[in-house]
């Protein structure tokens, strides 16, 4: 566990997402000072960010504002009313698939979004800025596993596209304006209170109702399938940790933050259906647009600086996914 300063503030931008109410509830459990914000969008079942937000609201160190990281003034509001210590930031448009039909949400909330964010980082100095980008931006590379070296300049979706700009514009404000930042690029998280967009929920919700479930490229795909409560603990142990400025070298760094072990995805759904106690009638389709054949993350650095290995097998995290399940949707 990380050692923090429990009188440090932090802001924990998408707080009543995923990524975001996990981390939060973690850091509140330590006694830490958290402020959240979210635009509690219809992207996905709002009654589910609801309830992970009436969660957070029951620890006293919790503060939210509903507010979109777009609107510039409501972001200087927030900066110049809480003056954080440190800034996590998780509001995104999120989905690979839902950017080829909609890409002006990925504009507005991506990058405009963002570049609020690091405007407020520069005019109100914070100790640390946490931004998460996406395995996404790797493309379809056939090198494996995927290293933060790599060249990341062919995406194939607008949301693998803004998250590679998300990083590009951190670098710069670290350059110019010396504001200390760390990428973080998610390999696909699952676990309890998960997305309902993610493929290993809508299996469960099209298991559990007798639906048949869509399987893409005929199930020939992996993924570096990342349980939550590890991606936690990976950004705990970097929070209070910023990139230092050494000679000639900027406060910048992007990390990978995975699994460390693609799956096939066939395993992991017949994982699932035991987790479940159920099996899923399927169908098979050809590959979709935008998606990528495999994932796979480098994860040396992440190891090297910070100790941090993930724990969680798939079989452990379904479990808890699909106990999670059973009881939220009885």
């Amino acid at each position: 566990m990380a050692d923090f300063n429990t009188k440090k503030k932090i802001l924990v931008t998408g707080a009543a997402g995923f990524i975001g109410f996990h981390l939060s509830k973690k850091l509140l459990e330590q006694g830490m000072r958290v402020q959240g914000i979210d635009n509690l969008n219809a992207y996905y079942d709002v009654s589910l960010k609801r309830a992970r937000l009436e969660r957070l609201m029951a620890y006293p160190g919790f503060g939210f504002t509903e507010g979109d990281i777009a609107d510039e003034d409501a972001v200087n509001k927030l900066f110049a009313g809480f003056q954080p210590d440190l800034v996590v930031n998780l509001a995104a448009q999120a989905g690979v698939r839902y950017s080829i039909e909609n890409p002006r949400a990925y504009i507005d909330s991506n990058i405009i979004g963002f570049f609020n964010v690091l405007e407020a980082c520069r005019h109100y100095p914070v100790e640390h800025l946490l931004f998460a980008s996406s395995s996404s931006v790797y493309g379809n590379q056939e090198k494996t596993p995927f290293s933060v070296e790599d060249n990341v300049d062919r995406p194939i979706s607008l949301y693998a596209a803004t998250k590679k700009s998300n990083e590009l514009m951190a670098y710069t404000y670290s350059h110019l304006y010396g504001v200390p930042s760390t990428g973080l690029r998610f390999f696909t998280v699952y676990g309890p209170f998960g997305r309902p967009d993610m493929a290993y929920f809508s299996f469960a919700d099209r298991i559990m109702k007798g639906e048949p479930i869509k399987i893409f490229n005929n199930g020939d795909m992996y993924r570096d399938f990342t349980y939550i409560d590890d991606i936690v603990r990976g950004i705990e142990a970097m929070l209070c940790e910023p990139p230092q400025k050494d000679a000639g070298k900027d406060p910048f760094k992007v990390y990978n933050i995975g699994n460390n072990k693609p799956e096939k995805l066939m395993d992991f759904i017949h994982a699932l259906e035991k987790a479940l106690g159920k099996e899923a009638k399927k169908e098979f389709l050809p590959m979709q647009p935008g998606d990528v054949y495999q994932t796979y993350a480098d994860i040396d650095e992440l190891i090297q600086d910070f100790g941090f290995r993930p724990e969680t097998s798939i079989e452990e995290g379904l479990e808890k996914f699909a106990r999670w399940y059973m009881s939220y949707y009885k």
